[in-house]
């Protein structure tokens, strides 16, 4: 399994640097369009490779999706939580019962002729 961990990592890297060699060309990356930007009188722009538009379009998309994921599976961990404490609540509740049970009722003990005492 290592093995095949890193043969996958390395090949990755290999794609990698293959497509940054590819796309060195600098472009310009802006917020708005130049209509909108002269309109607001804002303007923010950044000029860089293409590759490393390339990688940070890629690493914002994983980060979008983790949070996507995050987000959608609330009601799952909430219902586990909420089961959790339950469960929880159950266990005490026949510890205590059972911590009851070998007390014995002294009444029971009477009837039964068992006496204790």
């Amino acid at each position: 399994m290592f093995y095949l961990r890193v043969g996958f990592l390395l090949a990755l890297a290999i794609v990698l640097i293959t497509v940054a060699l590819a796309n060195r060309e600098a472009v310009t990356f802006a917020l708005l369009p130049g209509d909108v930007s002269g309109l607001l009188g804002f303007s923010w722009s950044v000029t860089l490779p293409l590759y490393g538009l390339i990688f940070i379009a890629i690493v914002a998309g994983i980060l979008i999706g983790f949070v996507w994921e995050w987000l959608r599976e609330h009601r799952f961990r909430s219902t586990a939580a909420r089961e959790r404490r339950a469960r929880e609540r159950l266990e005490r509740e026949m510890r205590d019962l059972k911590v009851d049970e070998a007390k014995g009722d002294d009444v029971l003990a009477l009837l039964d002729g068992t006496g204790r005492g």
